[in-house]
């Protein structure tokens, strides 16, 4: 404690050496702190106007330039862009019309070909179909053609068989012929 109470003692003779005043509140010392103020004041604005100044403005100059640089290149980056979407769009446009007509081509080559088949198809039916009727009505014709003597050949086998005397095949043949008639 001896030396916080020695270093207290030193203090107050010190205070009382310079008469207990606080040396910048001191009146006598008003004049020559001004002087030293405005001295002070002088070399800090000369320091500031033409070192410090000067980098500083150079410094916000140059910042000022690189983002005006970097704004110019980020708005030449965006018209690129965005003209590399126009680019993008129009070639998907033009790619869409291209698939649609494509296809339409195709459907429409494909619609053409089935029909030309289905018509191959309906002429090679139709030819068959007049083949089958001309064969049929021949085959009727001939089976028509055949019925009187089938007819003839029948009655004259029952008559053989029912009657003692068979018919002459002239009457039976007559008989046939009637019969057919109504």
């Amino acid at each position: 404690m001896a030396t916080t109470d020695d270093a207290l003692h030193a203090a107050g003779e010190a205070a009382a050496e310079h008469g207990g005043v606080f040396p910048p509140f001191d009146t006598s010392t008003f004049a020559s702190q001004l002087l030293w103020l405005v001295i002070a004041f002088g070399l800090v604005y000369y320091v500031i106007s033409k070192i410090a100044g000067p980098r500083i403005s150079g410094i916000l100059e140059d910042r000022h330039d690189r983002i005006a640089s970097d704004l110019a290149e980020a708005e030449r980056l965006k018209r690129e862009t965005d003209e590399a979407m126009e680019t993008y769009e129009k070639a998907l446009t033009d790619a869409r019309a291209r698939a649609q007509s494509l296809a339409s081509e195709t459907r429409d080559k494909l619609t053409a070909e089935t029909t030309a088949k289905r018509q191959a198809s309906e002429e090679a039916l139709s030819s068959k179909l007049a083949e089958a009727e001309t064969r049929i009505e021949t085959i009727k014709a001939e089976a028509l053609g055949q019925v009187d003597s089938i007819a003839t050949d029948a009655v004259s086998a029952i008559m053989e068989k029912l009657a003692p005397k068979a018919p002459t095949a002239a009457a039976v043949t007559k008989a046939v012929a009637a019969s057919a008639e109504s």
